[in-house]
């Protein structure tokens, strides 16, 4: 029978499974993972990169661009993920060649001297809301010259000329601080962008007073007072080096498709990932073969590659520094990932396993396979990979 998991190799995408050394304590307070212990213990470190506290992406959008090769030829790599195109292709529209943003209504809340934002994700917007906000909105970015893209009502993609090389930051590097260094800026000069500073204006007075905002603060939820911009970039031609792709990231199911790699949502599990290969195998040689997936696209695809699984069960409790939370969500995943990945190394159904955990400004690969678990000499501890 050919291999559940294609070339019998996993990689587990993790952000903000990596706390920062200050919190690693608390985070970790009464953990016992004696599975992740042993695989880190005896893995090889392929990558570390320990990032800077001002940098306006996140480790695993960085990570994702540069698997993919999605980042433009000469570009700066160090703080660039260029995501906005690919968001757009997964959430149903067609990039094109067209610089795209990712723009988001969110809540900027006052804080004593100055304004926070918060996590787009605790707003708990439907679709509806964010339907009735949008209608306001477009009149008034299309009045601009901005051409807007709204294939799902709470992520709409902006493009215009008036935009330029501007730099946003993504909204989970900003939430729960000082907006002022996190605003847009031209990338090259590190000016205010007064096309941006004016069509942001135009929605928050537009959306003032609005009747979903007034529904909202009755019901004690936080209006929806502004738009975030970020991800800004043109699409690039990509190739992936893993075989299959399972995400709830817009923008990495965005890069496999342009890959023409199959992605579906994550499995709630190691063991129902092998259930899910079984189920699919049989099929995956019609899908390769699929007006879905034509000739030139399956060129861009390493069907040899591993199978690349990213998981976010941390980020919201991470960005909120609810530790008891993100403790439980480590604990889950010691159950229904690192402890069967590892017996499945032991017992040669898995040949090699990458993990990639990352924090909010760096992020370690290591790899693991059956023979790395011999090496008794290899000692890594779990907290000689946090990040200052």
């Amino acid at each position: 029978m050919r291999s559940i998991m294609l070339a019998n190799r996993l990689h587990l995408l993790l952000p903000f499974a990596l706390p920062a050394a200050a919190d690693a304590p608390t985070a970790l307070h009464d953990i016992r993972s004696p599975a992740l212990d042993r695989l880190i213990a005896r893995a090889t470190l392929v990558e570390r990169v320990v990032g800077e506290d001002f940098q306006r992406t996140l480790p695993h959008e960085r990570w994702v661009a540069r698997q993919f090769g999605a980042l433009p030829s000469g570009a700066a790599a160090a703080d660039e993920a260029p995501l906005a195109p690919y968001m757009l292709r997964a959430d149903g529209g067609e990039p094109g060649t067209a610089t795209w943003a990712c723009v988001q209504p969110v809540h900027v809340r006052i804080a004593h001297d100055h304004l926070v934002l918060i996590d787009p994700a605790s707003l708990d917007l439907s679709d509806e809301e964010a339907g009735a906000l949008l209608a306001v909105a477009r009149p008034l970015i299309e009045e601009l010259g901005v051409r807007i893209e709204a294939p799902r009502p709470a992520r709409w993609y902006l493009s215009g000329d008036g935009f330029g090389t501007l730099a946003g930051a993504s909204p989970l590097r900003a939430s729960g601080r000082n907006i002022e260094i996190w605003l847009p800026h031209e990338a090259h000069s590190g000016e205010r962008s007064r096309a941006w500073m004016k069509l942001q204006n135009e929605v928050q007075m537009a959306w003032f007073e609005h009747p979903v905002n007034e529904a909202r603060e009755a019901r004690g939820l936080p209006a929806v007072n502004s738009i975030w911009f970020h991800a800004q970039g043109a699409a690039q031609p990509v190739r992936s080096p893993f075989a299959r792709v399972f995400s709830d990231a817009a923008a990495t199911r965005g890069l496999a498709m342009t890959a023409g790699v199959a992605a579906a949502a994550p499995p709630a599990s190691f063991a129902a990932l092998r259930a899910a290969g079984a189920a699919r195998g049989a099929s995956d040689d019609a899908i390769r073969g699929s007006s879905e997936l034509n000739a030139d696209a399956n060129a861009n695809t390493s069907t040899s590659g591993p199978t690349l699984v990213e998981l976010d069960p941390f980020s919201a409790p991470y960005i909120e520094q609810d530790w008891a939370r993100w403790n439980d969500a480590f604990a889950a995943m010691q159950t229904d990932w690192f402890e069967p990945a590892l017996a499945a190394l032991q017992s040669g159904d898995l040949a090699e396993l990458g993990l990639t955990l990352c924090g909010d400004t760096g992020s370690v690969t290591l790899s693991v396979t059956r023979g790395d678990l011999r090496k008794f000499w290899r000692r890594r501890v779990l907290a000689s990979l946090f990040i200052e």
